[in-house]
């Protein structure tokens, strides 16, 4: 039976790894990538400057602009022979991102999704229903192998063909399911369409990825399945999927698996280390990985750090946004988060929408079209758009249409939900 090593016991052994291993990192990527060489000589920096991990906010950051400027392999710090797998980034604008990774690198990650699966109340023998997309995206295989790794059996479904999905669910009776929140919301719709009650299902745990989602929403969920449902958090830049993780036991944002990412926060303005505590944007920088070691890479993900409660290993608080989806609306900065937040809170309207910002004259106009759920009347319609839009108005500080429409009509997603469709002009 496989047994989940979650690293060093105390802070103090694990300050001593992430020193050793961050050492070895540096020393790694300026001996074996270009692109670190150039950078770090350009700070004036070799890798023994590094006498304590405080001075890594000495060392130049990497951004996913670094990564498309060296496509396809540039970045990498072992020749091709030692190569196994290549993933690419899912982003829908300029160069894909291209990660490399060694057979090390995959037994690393497989075991850290394995660690990423217990901690969420999986168990060695149990079923996993893997619903994120496999292929280039990491989502789909990265959950695999960690659910191999951790002894249970995979039922590798992949993003879409919701309806055979349920039937699947219903089937073969899974006790884990691995999902995109958004897309665990249209497998609810599918459910109930077939007269089905998702409480009823065989699912106990559910672990949440690849998109930010509210607390709401996790209520929502957790009510609607009888589950239990966890956040995880990764990006391929850094691994894939297995990064950090929330335990089932408290729910209170998500361990990082600190001895092998090192997590800064950051001002996403300055590029200034914030204190413990403080909410900036998350930068990571990998202590055990081969192929494509990163440094200092900026996520563009908003969060903060707290102490951990489970380990010595600190948590990420939930994502609040990114610094790059951020909306700037007649100069209030938005998260569509913020909306989805606000949506929640109106009983008859269903977590399904999209936000469209446009500029007919010389100000930004938003409308949220927004779903209402089953069984809400033309009237209570009208009612629950008012009174979403007292919220935008009162709580996010923007004025927006609300467009209430019937369910099913909004586009769902079977990856990462997209929700804002920005037909503003472009700036010449």
């Amino acid at each position: 039976m496989p047994t989940i090593d979650f690293g060093p016991s105390t802070i103090g052994s694990l300050r001593e790894v992430q020193l050793q291993r961050m050492r070895r990192t540096l020393h790694h990527a300026y001996a074996n990538s270009p692109h670190y060489r150039r950078g770090f000589d350009a700070a004036g920096l070799r890798p023994d400057d590094l006498k304590s991990l405080a001075d890594l906010a000495r060392f130049p950051f990497t951004t996913k602009a670094d990564l498309r400027a060296n496509y396809p392999f540039g970045m990498f710090a072992v020749p091709m022979d030692q190569v196994v797998r290549i993933h690419a980034s899912s982003g829908t604008t300029g160069q894909p991102t291209v990660v490399g990774y060694t057979a090390d690198d995959i037994a690393m990650w497989s075991n850290n999704v394995a660690r990423c699966i217990h901690a969420a109340g999986g168990r060695p023998g149990m079923k996993v229903h893997v619903a994120y997309g496999y292929g280039l995206f990491t989502g789909g295989l990265g959950a695999h192998y960690g659910a191999e790794a951790l002894g249970c059996a995979v039922i590798p479904m992949s993003g879409g063909q919701t309806e055979k999905q349920v039937q699947l669910i219903t089937d073969f009776k899974p006790e884990v399911i691995m999902i995109t929140p958004s897309y665990m919301l249209a497998l609810l719709d599918e459910f109930r369409r077939q007269g089905k009650d998702p409480r009823a299902s065989s699912l106990r745990y559910g672990i949440f990825g690849a998109e930010p989602w509210t607390a709401e929403m996790r209520r929502e969920i957790e009510q609607a399945f009888a589950i239990d449902a966890t956040d995880i958090y990764g990006l391929s830049e850094v691994i894939g999927p297995g990064v950090a993780q929330e335990f089932v036991t408290d729910k209170g944002g998500c361990t990082i698996w600190e001895d092998h990412f090192y997590p800064e926060v950051i001002d996403p303005e300055t590029g200034e280390v914030l204190p413990e505590g403080s909410e900036g944007e998350l930068v990571f920088t990998s202590l055990t990985k081969q192929a494509l070691p990163i440094i200092r890479y900026r996520t563009r993900d908003l969060t903060r750090l707290m102490p951990g409660l489970e380990l010595p290993m600190r948590r990420m608080a939930k994502i609040t946004g990114r610094s790059d989806d951020m909306m700037i609306i007649r100069g209030v900065n938005v998260f569509p988060t913020q909306i989805e937040e606000q949506i929640l809170k109106c009983a008859g309207l269903a977590p399904h929408f999209m936000i469209e910002i446009s500029r007919p004259g010389r100000m930004d106009e938003v409308c949220i079209q927004v779903e209402r759920r089953d069984g809400i009347d033309a009237d209570q319609s009208v009612a629950e758009g008012r009174r979403l839009g007292a919220f935008v108005k009162d709580i996010i500080g923007i004025s927006a249409r609300i467009d209430v429409m019937p369910p099913a009509t909004v586009a769902r997603s079977v990856g990462k939900a997209q929700r804002v469709r920005d037909l503003r002009p472009v700036a010449a």
